[in-house]
């Protein structure tokens, strides 16, 4: 049997990058996935490759963050785990950063999971059965790079949540766990170090080159360490928000 054998999985932010390693996966490991996307024709794709159930969804609608849950639990009667995997990585600092540009920010990276997070949550409680959330975090939570302002204000949040949702969930069995990724070879990157950075077509060998491992992180690794923390293999740990990087945070040269 697969680690999510038997499991409804809901991973928002499905449809490219990080979130699309996790659906291969959790449908490698036995379970039913639904995901969203904002981009029909990358979801759909992605759906006739997996055969998973894909929700067109712009999560930057609170509204539409919540629906993601009620159409999973629509087509399969519940929800047992949840990743909140999109992201929004637009650069901005705290001298440049709009309203606008910190409000899509918040809309994203931590209003969206929250109301995802509350709908899963309430379908698990209603049913006083076990689940588990992810959060897909980001390691600039610890600080960042003053070009990650509101991003970092965003991701931070999501850490602070995920501690508070699952100290006030422990007792309904539902665990919820962070996973703090650093940077992380997907197309969203490549499109954000062109766009932002000037990078030209070799700066993912070069990028590579300058990290201790020899590589940046790989989303099929991520994917199959959100998949263990999804499933019972896991055990109790809850509360948990991992460092997934080759950065030593607090080490010093």
């Amino acid at each position: 049997m697969g680690l999510l054998e038997d499991k409804v999985v809901l991973v928002n932010g499905g449809s490219q990058g990080v979130g699309a390693g996790i659906v291969q996966a959790a449908v490698r490991e036995g379970a039913t996935v639904v995901f969203t996307g904002r981009r029909a024709e990358i979801g759909e794709k992605l759906a006739a490759d997996t055969g998973a159930r894909f929700v067109r969804a712009d999560l930057s609608d609170a509204a539409q963050a919540r629906d993601s849950v009620v159409q999973a639990v629509d087509a399969y009667g519940r929800v047992d785990c949840l990743v909140n995997a999109a992201g929004l990585t637009s650069r901005g600092s705290l001298l440049d950063t709009t309203p606008e540009l910190f409000d899509a920010h918040i809309a994203i990276n931590l209003r969206a999971p929250f109301f995802a997070m509350q709908a899963a949550v309430a379908d698990m409680v209603a049913r006083k059965a076990p689940g588990t959330v992810v959060n897909v975090i980001s390691s600039a939570e610890h600080g960042g790079q003053p070009f990650l302002a509101p991003y970092v204000a965003a991701k931070a949040g999501l850490a602070g949540l995920t501690r508070n949702a699952a100290h006030a969930h422990r007792w309904d069995r539902v665990r919820i766990n962070g996973l703090n990724i650093g940077w992380t070879d997907t197309e969203g990157e490549d499109a954000t170090q062109r766009a932002f950075h000037g990078a030209g077509d070799d700066w993912l060998e070069q990028a590579a080159a300058s990290q201790p491992m020899g590589k940046l992180g790989q989303v099929d690794e991520i994917a199959d360490f959100v998949v263990f923390l999804l499933s019972d293999r896991s055990g109790v740990v809850t509360g948990s928000v991992i460092d997934w990087d080759q950065i030593v945070f607090g080490g010093l040269d």
